[in-house]
């Protein structure tokens, strides 16, 4: 299936095209930015998968898996809750899991 601007789903008032919700999100000045290097990590993650063999689907769940993992480390971190150390340590850990 094909996505596009004008592709119908459910929100959460109901019906919507992504158009509309896209249009709606603007509106209320919500629209969602993120880092440009969290993209380029979940795109790296995505592809090595997908080099292994894994399936579209699965690559994108251990894509977005890796990048919520590393985002909850790095609060971790920013709140006091984890070492330098850890971090550092976690983030290798990650790498090795995900991107060996």
């Amino acid at each position: 299936m094909k996505i596009t601007l004008d592709t119908r789903f459910t929100g959460s008032l109901g019906p919507v095209t992504l158009r509309d919700a896209v249009a709606q999100l603007k509106a209320q000045d919500l629209a969602c930015s993120v880092a440009p290097d969290s993209v380029e990590r979940k795109v790296s993650v995505f592809a090595d998968c997908v080099t292994r063999g894994f399936t579209p689907l699965r690559s994108e769940i251990m894509a977005a898996c890796y990048v919520a993992e590393r985002d909850a480390t790095t609060e971790a971190f920013d709140r006091g809750l984890i070492t330098e150390g850890e971090l550092k340590q976690q983030y290798l850990d990650l790498d090795r899991r995900f991107l060996a």
